[in-house]
């Protein structure tokens, strides 16, 4: 039961993070007050009704006004996950760094004693036990 919690709460911690620090945007086009086209990726189609900017060197020009209109919702997601050893205070940057040090000093191997039967060896066979018992491996 522990083992599944402790899976459980890992799982959504790390969806957490990435959900926190996932930005996006969402393209609209609007055709009037009709919604035409959206889009996550990319750009949004749209409809043609465009109006087409003609370039004109005569001082008088009329323009006529659009009745399309494009929209972007962006969310920012975080961007400040690493925290800089530099702008921790004095006591914090002590603690972390015992912290480590005995975490790190916490998976160093045993050392290995020299096992005392490692220069005896194995008393002698009085009996096949395979053989009496007519079982052999193939």
């Amino acid at each position: 039961m522990e083992k599944t919690f402790y899976k459980i709460s890992s799982f959504s911690m790390a969806l957490l993070v990435l959900l926190s620090t996932l930005s996006f945007t969402v393209e609209s086009h609007y055709c009037g007050d009709v919604l035409v086209d959206s889009s996550l990726f990319g750009h949004a189609e749209t409809c043609g009704m465009e109006v087409q900017q003609k370039l004109s060197s005569s001082e008088c020009s009329i323009t006529k006004k659009d009745c399309c209109s494009d929209e972007q919702f962006t969310v920012d997601g975080q961007d400040n996950l690493k925290t800089s050893f530099d702008k921790l205070e004095k006591e914090q940057q002590i603690f972390v760094t015992t912290f480590l040090y005995s975490y790190i000093n916490l998976f160093e191997g045993l050392q290995t004693k020299n096992p005392s039967f490692r220069d005896y060896s194995p008393p002698p066979l009085v009996r096949d036990i395979q053989v009496l018992d007519q079982t052999f491996l193939i």
